[in-house]
Formats: structure tokens, sequence, C-alpha cells
């Protein structure tokens, strides 16, 4: 049997911040969606942050307006946001931890020390048709967790990872990832990953069989810089999809 195709879902909330920095409307996000959708992305994340310090809520109604692939919508579990998603309905939403102070989401979200209140958040998502994962730390315990509260798939959280790959002490790192997509997948899970990959050091998580979706976006913009957008995309994708 013929393993499925890697998927590559670009985030581009980095865009949106270089727009907010002027509070314009340069770049546009969704321009940027239909670029990557044109240059290889399977899919499209977006994260619609409680301050809204880079997404906005009108940015949510022309995605959905224009994505043809599918839309991830990253999100902390509370009420307002978990409102728009129901309204919203896209293909899946992920729930991330989220501190104001933070300038980027960091590490998984703590589902077994909070697990009442995400599954009352899955529910209501899962009610309303939408596809429930959970961005967790690589530890079997929040795998577990995951799984109990009512997640459909989990995204593993690789930025110790991409820490360690910088100085060359990644193995401990990467055996803790492939133990837990292992017992992800056993479960019923699916099992994506993300944070901080590009295109060096995402090579060994690529040989990963359970992992099937990976969600980038920093490293694809800052390669856009100097590559342009539509090129950075497709150095990625073909990578993932050539695994």
């Amino acid at each position: 049997m013929t393993p499925a195709r890697k998927r590559l879902g670009v985030n581009i909330d980095h865009v949106a911040t270089l727009r907010q920095a002027r509070r314009g409307r340069v770049p546009e996000p969704a321009a940027a969606a239909s670029i990557a959708e044109l240059s290889g992305a399977d899919g499209i994340t977006v994260h619609l942050r409680e301050d809204r310090r880079h997404i906005q809520d009108r940015d949510l109604s022309v995605l959905k307006s224009v994505v043809t692939t599918r839309i991830n919508l990253e999100m902390a579990a509370s009420d307002e946001i978990t409102r728009i998603a129901c309204d919203l309905k896209p293909h899946s939403c992920t729930l991330v931890p989220e501190k104001r102070e933070e300038i980027t989401t960091e590490g998984g979200l703590d589902v077994l020390g909070h697990r009442e209140a995400v599954a009352q958040t899955a529910a209501r998502l899962r009610s309303a048709g939408i596809v429930v994962s959970m961005f967790i730390d690589p530890e079997l315990p929040q795998v577990r967790a995951s799984r109990q509260a009512g997640a459909d798939a989990i995204e593993l959280h690789t930025g110790t990872f991409c820490e360690a790959f910088a100085s060359g002490k990644h193995e401990a790192e990467l055996g803790k990832i492939r133990a837990a997509a292992a017992f992800g997948a056993s479960i019923g899970l699916k099992v994506f990953a993300g944070h901080g990959l590009d295109v060096r050091n995402i090579v060994p998580i690529l040989g990963i069989p359970e992992i099937e979706e990976f969600n980038i976006g920093h490293s694809i913009i800052a390669r856009a810089v100097f590559l342009g957008l539509p090129a950075a995309v497709k150095e990625i994708a073909d990578l993932i999809h050539g695994a």
C-alpha cells in the first residue's frame, strides 16, 4: 500500500504582521494564501489571537471565500474565538496556548492540566463539523490526554527539536517526536507537526511515517524576502511531497 502524500500547510500570520506594522491594507494575507496554494500548499493556517495582533476578523471571511484547499484556524480555547470558529466553519481548528506577552506560541498546550475546559471547546467545534487538533509537546501523557479530550488530531510542537538541531544535538528530541507520533497514531489520532521547521531541519522529521502534515510559516516568509513567495513555498512543498 502506497503511503499518502504528506501535506504542507502554510501559515500566513507573518504576512498580516507586516501589514499591521502600518495598520494598512498591504500586504493582503488572502493574496498570500492564493499564491501559496498555486505554489504547492495543501492548506492555509492562520491564528486568530485574542489581541488581534496580526490576523483580523475580516481576514477570516476573505480567506473563507478565496481558499480552495483547506483552512486550519489556530485558536485559544476561549468562548469568543470558539464562537467565531463555529460560525466560520474552517476545515480544522488547532487549539494552542496563548499568552499576551509572548512573541509567538511558546510550547504546547497543557491538555493534561486543562482537560475539562479543552474537552468542552473540542466538543463545541466538533458539533459544528470541524476537525479538532491540539498543539502539544511530544509527551505521551499529553498525547493520551488529547485523545481523551476529544481530539481528532495532534500537532506535535517541534520547536525544541529545531533549537537542538541548530547545535547538532537533536537525536533525543527527534526520539521524543517519533515516540509521540507512533503512540498518537496507535490510539487513532492523525499526527501533524509544526513550529520552527525549515528546509534543513525538517528532513529528519520527514522520515517519521505517522506524521502526515506540516504547518510552516516563519521560515517560508523569511525565505520569501529573498526568493519571492512562490519559490519559497515551492521549495519546501516539493521537499515534503517527495518524502
